[in-house]
């Protein structure tokens, strides 16, 4: 006769039930693990505040005895006037009256001319080149006509650079170069005065200067037909090849 197993007594019936629960069991266990935290101990160092009681002290109101106010003062005393009689007879002083009436003869004085000093102011008087009636003639533009005056200057001038012209060999050796500004006046009796340079450098500015002061006596300038100071301004090139 052939034994039957019974269903309910099987042990490996519920085995897969039986690992999903214990795998889910450790899967809690371990994010517990993993989530729980831990924090560093410090020492931590509890002072004891002692405060003591203030108490205030109630300080005592004193009474001081004040002396009494002083007596009001006393009535002002209006002295007395006497009126007594003049003894000694005084003289006064009468006060002439300084103002002139219609009655008053006024002396007229008469004034000539030759008590008269008229001195002569010499007005410092600048006329611009560019816009003088009569420009500065520079030696040799005597013959030209007047409306080519101005430019003959300004040729004559540029003539007399490159004839004085000297490079300084200071400045050659230094390498030094570039545009000096020359401003000059032609005074009323021709000559040059009042030379005024700017420039990259003292060197070329001494240079500029000296050419500048050599330049022949002119016929002024003149405007409405009186000789008249003209400033003239003129650029001077130092250039190394």
């Amino acid at each position: 006769m052939k034994l039957k197993k019974n269903p309910e007594l099987e042990v490996g019936r519920n085995s897969s039930l039986y690992f999903a629960i214990g795998l889910n069991i450790m899967l809690f266990i371990s994010w517990q693990a993993l989530e729980y935290k831990t924090y560093e101990k410090r020492d931590v160092v509890l002072d004891v505040l002692s405060m003591e009681e203030v108490v205030e002290e109630e300080i005592p109101l004193l009474s001081l005895n004040t002396p009494p106010p002083p007596p009001p003062p006393a009535a002002v005393v209006t002295e007395q006037i006497k009126v007594v009689e003049d003894l000694i007879e005084v003289e006064e002083t009468v006060i002439e009256s300084t103002e002139i009436s219609q009655e008053d003869v006024v002396e007229e004085r008469i004034v000539s001319v030759s008590d008269v000093e008229v001195a002569e102011v010499d007005e410092y008087v600048e006329v611009p080149f560019a816009i003088i009636e009569d420009v500065p003639v520079f030696p040799g533009c005597e013959g030209v006509k007047k409306s080519q005056r101005r430019a003959c200057f300004q040729k004559m001038i540029m003539q007399h650079v490159s004839k004085n012209f000297e490079y300084p060999q200071l400045a050659l050796d230094m390498g030094i170069s570039g545009r000096v500004f020359v401003i000059f006046t032609i005074e009323k009796d021709g000559s040059i005065k009042k030379i005024k340079t700017r420039g990259p450098d003292k060197v070329l500015e001494k240079e500029a200067h000296r050419i500048v002061s050599i330049l022949p006596r002119m016929t002024p300038g003149k405007q409405r037909g009186e000789p008249v100071r003209v400033p003239f301004s003129l650029p001077i090139n130092f250039k190394m090849k």
